[in-house]
């Protein structure tokens, strides 16, 4: 299991003064809001080590602010702090203004990339890959950093030589597929029934799967492993 203290680079942060040469449309006594915003993210990176970078965007300069004596920054609602977001400034003293400026997050830490080509439905295992840093956030949902992700799972999609995996790109393989001959269990109060059936769909371990019994009666019921569907009645 791949575990490493949580770190993060302040390189792309900046004294107050650099942050406003470098934007200059934000009001006198504004936060340092790189700071704020690598803090925040830090602190949602829950695995593995990280290195982040924040770059803040600019203000509207048509907007007028009216003088604020407190400003504090905070984050939107729903706010991810992955890739493309905002952040916000509030005055709390002088006047009732809030704004919000576009800020870009990229996280860079360790991942698995593939030392092979993989297709796919590909069962995955570890000898499969090297670790490597990589941006994380470059993937929505971010990327496979340790090799307890890729336990009974398989790809949705192929990935190339030095390619890391997405965790969207993961699902878990299919127990039973459409057509498959199968073994309906059921039981109700009091008793317990077994029969053949064809799948009508396929399915994952715990998902719901159609089949139609021999005697052509459509049943739903949960797949498991080794073509068996339960069913409670």
């Amino acid at each position: 299991m791949f575990r490493l203290l949580l770190t993060f680079s302040l390189l792309a942060c900046a004294p107050l003064s650099a942050l406003q040469a470098m934007t200059p449309h934000l009001p006198p006594h504004a936060p340092d809001l790189q700071r704020y915003v690598q803090e925040q993210a830090a602190a949602r990176v829950t695995a593995g080590s990280a290195r982040i970078e924040v770059t803040v965007g600019q203000l509207d300069p048509r907007l007028q602010l009216a003088p604020c004596a407190r400003i504090e920054p905070f984050l939107p609602a729903a706010s991810r702090l992955w890739g493309r977001g905002h952040v916000g400034m509030r005055c709390m003293e002088g006047a009732t203004w809030s704004v919000q400026l576009p800020v870009t997050v990229r996280i860079h830490g360790p991942a698995l990339v593939a030392t092979r080509p993989l297709a796919t439905n590909t069962p995955l295992a570890a000898d499969d890959f090297t670790m490597v840093e990589v941006e994380w956030t470059r993937e929505s949902q971010g990327v496979v950093t340790e090799a307890a992700q890729l336990d009974n799972r398989v790809l949705t999609r192929p990935i190339a030589t030095g390619q890391p995996v997405p965790l969207l790109a993961l699902r878990a393989p299919q127990v039973i597929a459409a057509g498959d001959p199968v073994k309906v269990q059921g039981e109700g109060r009091g008793f317990a029934v077994s029969a053949d059936a064809i799948a009508l769909n396929g399915a994952q371990d715990g998902q719901l799967v159609r089949v139609r019994t021999d005697a052509g009666r459509i049943l739903t019921g949960t797949a498991r492993a080794g073509r068996r569907v339960e069913i409670t009645f």
